[in-house]
C-alpha cells in the first residue's frame, strides 16, 4: 500500500483569498489606508475596554471604601 503524497503548498485561508482579490481591486494606496483604518478601529476598541476596566475597579474601590 502506497501513502498518501504529501502537499507541498498550504491550502490558502480566507484570509489569504480576500487579501489577494483586495490587492487585485484597489491600489496599493487604498490598502494603506484600509489596513490603517481597521488598525485605527482596533485601537478604539482596546481603549474603550481598558477604560470600561478601569471604572469597573474606580467603582469597585469606592463602594469598599462607603
Amino acid at each position: 500500500m502506497q501513502a498518501a503524497p504529501v502537499r507541498a503548498t498550504a491550502i490558502p485561508t480566507v484570509t489569504d483569498a480576500l487579501r489577494a482579490v483586495e490587492s487585485l481591486l484597489m491600489s496599493s494606496g487604498q490598502r494603506t489606508a484600509r489596513r490603517n483604518a481597521w488598525t485605527s478601529v482596533l485601537e478604539d476598541r482596546r481603549r474603550a475596554k481598558d477604560r470600561f476596566e478601569a471604572e469597573r475597579v474606580l467603582g469597585e474601590a469606592t463602594s469598599v471604601r462607603l
